[in-house]
């Protein structure tokens, strides 16, 4: 059995690979998912498993907890396990802030490819932590050309994040920064929106991460109702995340707004169709996801070890 840590494999991970892997793996045949979720007010137990025929299984356990933050504590911990497919042995318990940072960020990197501009001069990421980090990073690999901002409810927190990237500037007004902005990356744990549709301006792109409960939103009504909508699965997203399921009970949008998920790559339906169309994309971040990223940097770390 393998351990893998960040140390032993993070720089041999590439964002351009991780997208190829996780596009490969929906070439397969449809994963086999279960996720649950326990509360405690804030905090969450969220137990996730996935199987794919040819890649195995992987299981995740993550526990979420906003007010570790004060303590000086991770808000996000938890495990993965990755099992082989043909005899179910434990192969590998490959670190679990690796698989989610990149996992949850190679979802998006994978999304922008096909639904930002190639021509994209502006981008804003929205948060400061952990995630909203990653996502900074992979977008300047792939806008290495544009203009980076960071803005966050907490303001301290986005000039710490500002002072260690360099070239990236602080957006004290989160308005006026969506409307310049040409790509949006959320990445937040707000339950209630933070984007406003009447802010967005034709060819923008919204990346939405954070909000991952039922009762957790970053973008309101206005914005699924102009915008073209896709989700890295309907099956983790449409009835299960708020930022759906919410407008979708309310009436606001029908599930059929759903223009794509990443089982439809191969045929092109995941994919920008103008210059002038709003693009949004759901992040849900199932555990089949997981196992796509944990198989990869698995994988990675075996050719490094060789």
């Amino acid at each position: 059995m393998q351990i893998v840590s960040a140390s032993d494999v993070q720089s041999q991970l590439s964002w351009v690979e991780l997208a190829h892997a996780i596009e490969d793996g929906h070439k397969r045949s449809r994963a086999k998912i279960t996720d649950s979720f326990l509360t405690r007010g804030d905090q969450t137990l969220l137990m996730r498993s996935a199987w794919i025929d040819g890649l195995g299984m992987a299981v995740k356990v993550a526990t979420i907890f906003p007010g570790n933050a004060k303590i000086q504590l991770p808000s996000v911990q938890g495990s993965v396990t990755l099992y082989a497919d043909q005899t179910g042995a434990l192969e590998a318990m490959v670190d679990f802030d690796l698989v989610t940072r990149y996992k949850t960020v190679g979802d998006s990197f994978l999304a922008a490819t096909r639904l930002a501009r190639p021509d994209s001069e502006r981008v804003l990421i929205v948060g400061a932590g952990r995630i909203a980090s990653t996502a900074l990073s992979a977008y300047q690999s792939l806008f290495p050309n544009a203009r980076f901002q960071v803005w966050n409810h907490r303001l301290e927190s986005a000039q710490a994040l500002v002072s260690r990237m360099p070239g990236v500037v602080l957006a004290e007004d989160l308005e006026s920064a969506v409307r310049q902005a040409d790509v949006i990356s959320c990445a937040t744990l707000s339950k209630d929106p933070l984007i406003k549709g009447q802010w967005l301006k034709p060819g923008q792109h919204l990346d939405l991460i954070g909000a991952y409960r039922a009762d957790m939103r970053e973008a309101d009504d206005e914005v699924l109702r102009r915008a073209n909508l896709f989700v890295d699965s309907r099956e983790t997203t449409v009835h299960h995340i708020g930022e759906l399921k919410m407008p979708i009970d309310a009436g606001v949008i029908d599930p059929t707004a759903v223009v794509a998920d990443f089982y439809d790559l191969a045929c092109g339906g995941f994919s920008r169709q103008s210059e002038n169309e709003i693009t949004v994309f759901k992040n849900g971040g199932g555990a089949h996801l997981d196992l796509m990223t944990a198989r990869y940097i698995s994988e990675k770390y075996s050719l490094h070890r060789a």
